[in-house]
């Protein structure tokens, strides 16, 4: 299993970054809070193992994405 761990750093990075896991999301049927959103027609298309490459899942079974934002003004990756 191969693992990605994305690295965002500076305003243009952590800007690029968050448009890019919304689009991640998005492909991957998980919405704002982390949660899975199996659709019945698509259930049998989607390869859930393959959700870990880019999303780890936590305890409570919600996804979390790999990366990492930085920025040294906090108010661009507060957004």
């Amino acid at each position: 299993m191969r693992e990605v761990i994305s690295l965002h750093i500076g305003q243009a990075g952590v800007q690029i970054g968050g448009v890019c896991w919304e689009l991640f999301c998005l492909e991957h049927g998980i919405d704002l809070k982390g949660c899975l959103n199996l659709q019945l027609d698509q259930s049998e298309k989607r390869d859930i193992s393959s959700l870990t490459t880019f999303f780890s899942e936590a305890a409570d079974g919600h996804y979390v994405p790999r990366a990492l934002l930085a920025d040294l003004e906090p108010t661009v990756v507060g957004n």
